[in-house]
């Protein structure tokens, strides 16, 4: 995509109508399904995050449309694969001051077909948070940095799926 047409800036993220991402669109492929992941990990509830995030950003960049399995010309399917934690900093006392959090995604789009027209099978990202005296903060501050990372992948799973045609 080139001109300055083509892109503009709002807030953290570059937008680009969706008009001028149609001509991204994989060819034969208008409908896309996004069933909800798997999770393999041991945190409850984060494949509804991800599959939400992933369904909202596809959904407002409106150049594919989100559908039913049943009616979609190709299925957006994977696995949380792995969350992991770490700590990078620490207090005087040696206790966790700040922790990061890994997540990674194993992810394919796949034609009705059984083509497989987009894989990656190691996405990941991580954030950090603060970890605090009172456990349910920590926690808190944890879900938030899971939430941060998965509106980052939904977004970068749905620049390169388009990228990639």
């Amino acid at each position: 995509l080139q001109g300055a047409n083509l892109a503009w800036w709002k807030g953290t993220r570059w937008f680009i109508s969706s008009r001028e991402w149609a001509c991204l669109r994989p060819q034969g492929v208008q409908r896309i399904a996004i069933p909800v992941l798997g999770n393999r990990t041991s945190e409850s509830g984060i494949e509804t995050v991800f599959t939400s995030d992933l369904a909202y950003e596809f959904t407002r960049s409106k150049v594919l449309s989100v559908v039913d399995k049943d009616r979609a010309d190709a299925v957006l399917s994977g696995t949380i694969r792995s969350a992991g934690e770490e700590t990078i900093s620490h207090t005087a006392s040696y206790h966790s001051a700040e922790r990061r959090v890994t997540i990674t995604l194993n992810l394919t789009l796949m034609c009705r077909d059984g083509r497989v027209l987009w894989s990656d099978t190691s996405l990941s990202d991580r954030e950090a948070f603060e970890v605090s005296g009172d456990k349910l903060t920590t926690e808190k501050n944890r879900r938030t940095a899971i939430k941060i990372i998965s509106e980052r992948l939904a977004e970068k799973i749905h620049n390169r799926i388009l990228q990639d045609f």
